[in-house]
């Protein structure tokens, strides 16, 4: 017992260690970016949670940093240095170093099993035993090929990126020098990074050699203290502030700080109530801002950045400039938006404007823990306050919120700003650019992850050939009967058993073609060249962005052409994101003349011509834009209003501000836009004459816009100073408080005191949020009518917001301190403020709303029609209100008047079982379903296009909670019944959840298309993710797969690159497997006569090249190049890409089908050779035979690779000069070697053996017997299939070859039928009884001759200007029907139907 414990306490001594050195091992990985298994993430992770000692553990607490103060007791250790670590901000985004290229490539590399296999053959063929005819290093040729080719894909790519980071953590900015930083560490510096610096010096010496003129124009070593001098901005030193008194007229005897700090003394003629500056300290003046490298900056440093200088690390602002502590930013690099954003200074730092003042502060920042999060920060400024005398008064401690609104993040440029000054908080990987640089999930396209089966398969075949070979081989060495045994020098394993065993490793290393080694790499060539081709596309290519289609990940083409479900957003997807101001609802009285295109798709449901419509109400806008005008001219001289930009055109508007419908309305009228004037976070601009305004929302910007064109100028914000001109009288409200927009409150309130002294709330938002805030039982008839007034707009396809006020009193004082707490908070900021904020939000007095049309892209209509044609279902996730979503439905297509709309929007009082029984009698009494899991498998055999009788509009509020639980199933259903679906109201991550839902449950290839920061979730959780490069903002295009510049370029990506890159890869994935079948099992058939020994038939050389080189270039050619048929009919005839939905171009059993045909082919290249052989004695020129087993290679090769490349050849379904050349290169290539090749002594037991078969006549009948033999029976199949069964594009091909379907007239327009309800019994290859069909039936009446097509293309004539009378379409309710004027074929010639069993016979998926 004893003993047994003893054991047991040592294997527990063991256990630490053990996992001590398993988690270095992970941490290891880890820094090596080596992919773990989920297990041992969770064990990394759990650790580091419970270890708060750790490095990790650390970097997940808040921080405080300490400038010009010691740091106290709880921050330091035991050596008296500080505790923190803080890691450099020298970053490394490349994969690879140049010490560990090489270990780590292969590493990765190997994670391949191919990979893996292979060099395993390699391993074997080194040991005599199982490769003793192959020289090692020859056979590991292949292996060196493919390794070799994708690490120098790997280098040339990571080499870029070396690149790029030696410049990012190379490039000069200003710090300052001499400065004792507290929070950093002694650095200790190893031998090894001594080295690497050396290395790294004499780079960049070369480096700055190579780019001279350009380090001349770089910024000094040191700065001149008058450079930074504050000055005004030069873009605000606008005409219009001179006569501007921006002195404040709301002074409260709170004087502000005048201090000369040039000559290090300090004057104080009035006292601050926050300020960083010790005024009694006494600087060395020996800190100056010198010029250091990027990588060299460290947490806690001061530093300086000026204009267009991109910022080095994530910064807190000290000071700028600008004299009221203004810099403009440009965050390209994060999100993508190209439009300025503003960030201030923290007030405690305003006088520090030099080398001395940095020196002299004394403060500390509290900052939380680094995080990814862009659009929030929270910390704290903290000092100590000054007595009268100027000294540090430590027992005052003040504190000044730093929010996002005082950070600048790294990989930001400064603009319009000459410098700023600030602090270092974070630097290197805990910078929010490099914790938002991960890699974005990792895609496949589905034919490489079904690609893995067929390897399976291939492995299965491999082994079974080996298992036999070893069988029969141990089984022919067993006894003595055979004369092997007299002859015979003895078997290698010396039994039976052995012998076996060691066969069937020859076999391996034999058969080893038949796991093609240069598939993969193949692969990624032919991806990497389809890329190329969509990128530089010019139909794809945007002229006003100067953006091309460009693809960001390169190895999912081929999922392009198999997508059925299509995620869109609305505002910046569909629509321009272009706000223009139409119109406003102010006292209940609604003003604007507009027609939107929502408005033009109402008359058209209403049969009215909307053409002409739209030419009436456009003329009588103009002319009241003119009356207008006019009437605001005589009113007040506004000179900023640009006549041409005016977007909101009502003369009523300015008949009833002048006071002529009365005083009250007057009032309200000035008071409604004044709001308008005074409740934004935009920043005014001077361009010449005129004021342009910068905002981070275009909605923002245009709001404010259409108040300076109807008299309501905002001039320019002097840090709490707000200046307007109404009406051209110049107005000052003092800003006291700014509660920002976020999308959790969908609001946004300022806090001002005007001149009389009077405090008001101005709040704007939602109309369901500001209505939900109003004071009850007040105004109940304007709330009334403005609600339906808004609603009226929202039909017209406009985004609604509300304007409301509140007259505050002392509340706002005691409310002013919870919020100040609130803003100070660094946990849980935005939900306290959000708390906070609601206590002041309420009890609003309504002032009106307005309502902003943003007009759809060009081309928006018919792309969704054409997607619509082809059998893809559009569903618009969008966070506009459900009347503005489903005007836009109409106005794009989605919806139209014969649908029947199922409104999902239900009280949020309505309990969770009541909401269900909702959703099940909508399933039910529209589609008579009841939600189960067998309606849910039989949905996800149905690829049908939904009948067009119904579509489902849903709110946010209600989504949310039918994706919980066992509605889900309900819900999908309820989807996938209705033609077109609406998600309005709805989250970014409610988006992405839809996209998932969709994806896993019904596993079908989805899209998703955005062009914001709140797309990118559902961009990347969908297979494929477009991101619309906006004009104003990148975010989504950076997170997506492709970024295009319209949306109208979908269609076209899609329907025709998408559609030929599946057909492509389907296609040449196929071929190679087949081509290593017939190469391999003619290596197999041979064995029959050899006792299954493993003997090679071929010389090694044609091993080792079949893949490589004699037959890989005319497959590559078809991945690249094949195409059926051309852009312009694939995008005449969408319904051409059903076939890619139900991916009957990549099914188990077409690749079934190229296997038999492989086997079959193989079964002729060997035994017409050998029975040639065998049976008929031929001697060449020389009097040598020709029967030897060299020579019998050279008989079977030759066929056997004319026959797979020939074979290659004939499947593809475009033929010119270029795929006809490499054809014939292909096949030189073998005749070149064998010739050559066989004239030196190095190729032993081939020598001379062209020269001798060459000649011999039965080598060239053998020859051309086999490839007729072999290539016939495809012929002929495929004439059959062409004649009586063919496919769309065999239909269409034909119609185009012959000329018949030129007819087609662009003008011609032709309706759109009906859909059927049996899609897929389009696409079976059945016998059909055209007697019975929807369009027979229909065709009676005309007599005409038909010809059915049971395939995949039901051609919809829904595409307007594309079709002519001479084409007979039927909409997905048989086939394709082409009358014989088309056709130009008499009747006895048309086919009739019967079934087909063959590999190509498309399937109905499962």
């Amino acid at each position: 017992m004893s003993e047994s414990s003893a054991k047991s306490n040592r294997f527990k001594s063991w256990v630490p260690s053990l996992k001590a050195t398993r988690l270095r091992v992970y941490r290891l990985a880890t820094r090596l970016n080596i992919p773990l298994a989920d297990a041992a993430k969770v064990e990394l992770e759990q650790y580091d949670h419970d270890n708060l000692e750790s490095w990790t553990a650390l970097q997940r607490l808040p921080r405080s940093l300490y400038f010009n103060l010691a740091l106290p007791e709880s921050e330091l250790d035991d050596t008296g240095e500080a505790k923190r670590f803080f890691p450099r901000n020298k970053i490394r985004t490349a994969k690879y170093t140049p010490l560990n290229f090489l270990p780590k490539n292969v590493f990765l590399q190997f994670q391949n099993v191919a990979n893996l296999f292979f060099l395993f053959l390699v391993i074997l063929q080194c040991i005599k035993l199982f490769g003793n005819q192959v020289n090692p290093g020859l056979a590991a040729v292949p292996l060196i090929v493919v390794v070799g080719i994708t690490a120098i894909k790997d280098a040339i790519e990571d080499f870029r990126r070396t690149m790029l980071d030696i410049h990012l953590n190379n490039t000069p900015t200003l710090r300052l020098s001499n400065y004792n930083n507290p929070n950093i560490r002694t650095e200790y510096v190893s031998y090894i990074r001594k080295f690497k610096k050396r290395m790294s010096a004499l780079f960049r010496v070369f480096l700055m050699k190579k780019n001279r003129k350009k380090e001349e124009n770089t910024v000094s070593d040191s700065v001149p203290l008058e450079d930074l001098s504050s000055e005004r901005r030069p873009s605000y030193d606008s005409v219009f502030r001179g006569s501007i008194d921006m002195g404040d007229p709301f002074d409260e005897s709170k004087g502000k700080g005048d201090y000369s700090l040039s000559d290090g003394k300090t004057a104080v003629h009035q006292q601050r109530a926050m300020d960083v500056i010790d005024y009694q300290a006494v600087g060395s003046g020996d800190c100056q801002f010198k010029k250091v490298f990027w990588k060299d900056i460290r947490v806690g440093d001061f530093v300086k950045v000026s204009d267009n200088e991109e910022i080095p690390a994530d910064i807190v602002i000290l000071n700028t400039s600008d004299p009221e502590g203004i810099c403009y930013i440009e965050t390209k690099n994060l999100d993508g938006e190209t439009n300025l954003k503003i960030r201030h200074a923290l007030t405690a730092g305003k006088n520090v404007v030099d080398e001395m003042s940095c020196e002299r502060s004394r403060f500390w920042i509290e900052s939380e823990p680094p995080n990814a999060n862009l659009y929030e920060y929270n910390g704290a400024c903290k000092c100590y306050g000054h007595t009268d005398t100027g000294m540090l008064d430590e027992s005052q401690l003040h504190s000044e919120p730093v929010s996002l609104d005082n950070l600048l993040l790294r990989g930001c440029a400064v603009r319009n700003t000459k410098w700023v000054i600030g602090v270092v908080v974070f630097t290197g990987d805990d910078t929010k650019i490099m914790l938002n640089s991960g890699a974005p999930p990792l895609k496949r396209s589905r034919i490489t992850r079904n690609l893995n089966w067929n390897v399976y398969l291939n492995f299965i075949i491999l082994f079974a050939m080996c298992l036999v070979c070893g069988i029969v081989e141990g089984i022919a060495w067993r006894g003595k009967t055979r004369s092997s045994y007299y002859f015979e020098w003895g078997s290698i394993g010396g039994s039976a058993a052995k012998n076996g065993i060691v066969t069937f490793f020859t076999g391996v290393v034999l058969f080893q073609n038949l796991v093609p080694i240069s598939l993969y790499i193949s692969i990624e060539i032919v991806k990497t060249i389809q890329a190329i081709f969509i990128y530089f596309d010019k139909d794809m290519y945007y002229k006003k962005l100067n953006y091309p289609c460009t693809p960001k990940s390169w190895n999912i083409s081929d999922d392009l052409g198999q997508v059925e479900y299509i995620f869109s957003d609305k505002t910046g997807t569909l629509t321009q994101n272009v706000m223009e101001f139409k119109k406003c609802s102010i006292n209940g009285v609604p003003y604007g003349e507009a027609f939107t295109e929502a408005m033009a798709g109402i008359a058209r449901r209403e049969g009215k011509d909307s053409e002409q419509l739209t030419v009436e109400k456009r003329s009588f806008i103009d002319r009241d834009r003119m009356q207008m005008i006019a009437q605001m001219r005589n009113t007040s001289d506004n000179k900023y209003l640009v006549d041409e930009n005016l977007t909101f055109v009502s003369s009523q508007f300015v008949h009833d501000l002048t006071g002529k419908a009365g005083e009250e309305q007057s009032m309200a009228c000035y008071e409604f836009f004044l709001a308008l004037a005074l409740c934004h976070s935009v920043v005014a601009d001077r361009v010449g004459d005129r004021i342009v305004y910068k905002a981070q929302s275009p909605d923002e910007a245009a709001l404010v816009g259409t108040a300076r064109d109807v008299g309501f100028v905002f001039l320019d914000q002097r840090r709490d100073i707000m200046v307007t001109r109404a009406l051209g009288e110049t107005h000052r409200f003092k800003l006291l408080d700014t509660i920002d927009f976020t999308s959790a409150r969908k609001r946004m309130s300022v806090v001002i005191r005007g001149p009389d002294n009077r405090y008001v709330l101005i709040c704007k938002g939602a109309d369901s949020v500001i209505y939900d805030r109003l004071e009850p039982g007040e105004q109940p008839t304007l709330q009334k009518v403005t609600a339906e007034q808004l609603k009226t707009f929202a039909l017209e396809g406009l985004r609604t917001l509300c304007i409301a006020k509140r007259e505050l009193t002392e509340e706002y004082f005691e409310w002013k301190e919870k919020y100040t707490v609130a803003s100070s908070a660094i946990e849980n900021r935005e939900e306290r403020i959000s708390e906070v904020a609601d206590l002041i939000e309420s009890r609003l007095t309504l002032l009106g709303g307005t309502a902003i049309e943003d007009r759809l892209q060009e081309g928006v209509p018919d792309a969704i029609a054409l997607l619509g044609s082809a059998g893809i279902k559009l569903w618009v996730l969008t966070g506009d209100k459900m009347e503005t979503a489903i005007n836009i439905g109409f106005s794009c297509n989605l919806l139209d008047a014969s649908m029947e709309l199922i409104k999902f929007d239900v009280d949020q009082e309505i309990s969770t079982p009541e909401l269900e029984v909702i959703l099940a009698d909508y399933l039910y009494r529209y589609f008579g379903l009841s939600g189960s899991n067998e309606e849910l498998e039989a949905a996800k055999q149905d690829h049908d296009v939904p009948a067009g009788s119904h579509a489902l509009i849903i709110d946010g509020g209600v989504l949310k909670r039918v994706l919980e639980g066992s509605m889900r199933t309900k819900f999908l259903l309820l989807c996938k019944q209705c033609k077109s679906v609406l998600c309005c109201r709805v989250s970014p991550a409610q988006k992405a959840e839809v996209v998932h839902l969709v994806r896993d449950s019904l596993d079908v290839m989805t899209l998703a298309i955005g062009d914001g920061a709140n797309d990118v979730a559902m961009i990347q959780k969908a297979d494929i993710g477009i991101g619309i490069v906006g004009e104003e903002g990148r975010a989504a295009a950076m997170s997506a797969d492709y970024a295009i510049a319209q949306f109208r370029f979908l269609s076209k990506l899609v329907l025709v690159h998408g559609r030929w890159d599946y057909n492509r890869i389907a296609e040449m994935v196929n071929n190679f497997f087949y081509k290593s079948v017939v190469w391999t099992f003619t290596l197999f058939w041979f064995q029959i006569y050899n006792n299954f020994d493993a003997n090679y038939l071929f010389d090694y050389t044609y091993i080792m090249l079949f893949n490589l080189i004699f037959s890989s270039l005319p497959v590559i050619v078809m991945g690249v190049y094949d195409q059926d048929v051309s852009a312009e009919v694939s995008l005449k005839i969408p319904q051409l890409y059903k076939r890619g939905i139900l991916q009957l171009n990549s099914t188990p059993q077409i690749f079934i089908g190229y296997m038999i045909d492989g086997f079959y082919q193989s079964v002729i290249c060997f035994f017409f050779s050998f029975l040639v052989i065998n049976n008929v004695t031929v001697a060449a020129q020389n009097g040598r035979d020709t029967m030897g087993m060299q020579d019998l290679g050279v008989y079977v090769a030759a066929p056997t690779i004319m026959v797979v490349d020939s074979y290659v050849l004939l499947n593809q379904a475009n033929w010119d000069v270029f795929s006809v050349g490499i054809w014939a290169l292909s096949c030189i290539t073998f005749w070149f070697w064998t010739g050559v090749y066989s004239q030196s002594y190095y190729s032993v037991d081939l020598y001379k053996s062209a020269s001798r078969i060459f000649r011999t006549p039965n080598f060239w009948a053998v020859l051309f017997g086999t490839i007729v033999s072999c290539l016939f029976p495809k012929f002929l199949f495929m004439t059959v299939q062409k004649l009586f069964w063919p496919y769309d594009t065999d239909i269409i091909r034909e119609g185009y070859r012959t000329r018949r379907l030129q007819e087609f007239d662009e003008e011609a327009v032709i309706e759109s039928p009906e859909a059927s309800t049996d899609w897929a019994s389009s696409t079976l290859q059945v016998p059909f009884n055209t007697s019975t069909s929807s369009f027979a039936t229909m065709q009676k009446k005309d007599k005409d001759h038909v010809r059915m097509d049971t395939h995949s293309l039901s051609l919809t004539p829904s595409i307007p200007n594309t079709f002519g009378r001479s084409y007979s379409p039927s909409f997905m309710d048989g086939s394709p029907v082409f009358s014989d004027e088309v056709l130009n074929r008499p009747p006895e010639f048309l086919p009739t139907r019967g079934s087909v069993s063959s590999s190509e016979q498309p399937l109905r998926p499962r």
